[in-house]
């Protein structure tokens, strides 16, 4: 479908690029031609990233960063730069997420996620953006959201993660316009369901509840990386460069079929209920 060289000049800051959507992005990105910088909380993941971009004959680096920590990405930030000269590109992909009865939740829960998915994106994205701006270099970013901000309407059972979001889709439009005159895009992606490690054992608390999501589904399936990764790289490239300000959701119409990704979760039993908080302890 793509030019391999596709994003041949573009060096792209890519968070949460160690596993999941990110590692595939990251993956997606470089096999286009682009240099990769990726980040995240945990070396391991990033190495494994950056060792198999290598092997593939592409450019790419990584550095340990809390997002949370607008100290830590400035330093990251400035890691970046050194390694590829400057960095045009910013994909804000690091999240957090869990299922809980909010009446349950605490504070620090709350702030957990809304410090890495909202407090992160506005860390990098003012990093670079300040950076653009004195440097007259233009920009271009993409933030990972999800359906239920992108249909401003929330979602039971995921509070924390549905507020950041939200967040996060009002800064991509705010700015859009407001950093448009610099030559700088902002646009988002709202995934529906795509199976990660991890991640999707926390959403989705049991084979029964995964079946009936799928069954639930218009197109009976969940999504796969590579379409989310290749819409991804389009919103990235020259070829859309007239797009600004829009959020374009990928989940095979699942949001349209019925709204609140995890309202089905009302169906659940208490026991599933306290099987899941005493595993989420657990790992904590």
């Amino acid at each position: 479908m793509f030019q391999r060289d596709l994003l041949k000049g573009r060096a792209i800051f890519l968070t949460g690029g160690g596993t999941g959507l990110g590692r595939s992005m990251a993956l997606r990105f470089a096999e286009l031609g682009a240099r990769m910088f990726v980040v995240g909380r945990r070396e391991e993941p990033l190495k494994e990233t950056c060792d198999e971009i290598h092997r593939a004959g592409g450019a790419a680096a990584y550095t340990t960063c809390d997002v949370r920590d607008y100290g830590a990405v400035e330093a990251a930030a400035a890691k970046a730069e050194e390694q590829f000269g400057e960095i045009n590109t910013l994909v804000n992909n690091a999240a957090g997420n869990f299922m809980a009865r909010t009446e349950r939740l605490t504070p620090n829960a709350f702030n957990a996620i809304v410090g890495i998915v909202l407090n992160g994106t506005f860390h990098c994205t003012q990093a670079f953006g300040k950076r653009w701006i004195s440097q007259k270099l233009g920009g271009n970013v993409v933030n990972i959201v999800t359906t239920y901000a992108a249909a401003n309407c929330g979602s039971g059972f995921v509070v924390p993660s549905a507020c950041a979001k939200a967040g996060v889709l009002a800064m991509t439009t705010s700015l859009a316009v407001e950093w448009a005159k610099y030559h700088i895009r902002l646009n988002a992606i709202a995934p529906g369901p795509f199976p990660t490690e991890g991640a999707w054992s926390r959403l989705m608390p049991s084979k029964p509840f995964e079946d009936h999501a799928k069954d639930k589904h218009p197109m009976k399936r969940f999504g796969r990386h590579e379409e989310l990764a290749n819409l991804a790289a389009f919103l990235l490239s020259d070829m859309a460069d007239y797009i600004n300000g829009e959020c374009v959701v990928i989940d095979g119409a699942q949001w349209l079929r019925g709204a609140g990704e995890f309202n089905d979760l009302l169906l659940l039993p208490e026991a599933a209920w306290v099987a899941m908080e005493a595993a989420r302890q657990k790992k904590s």
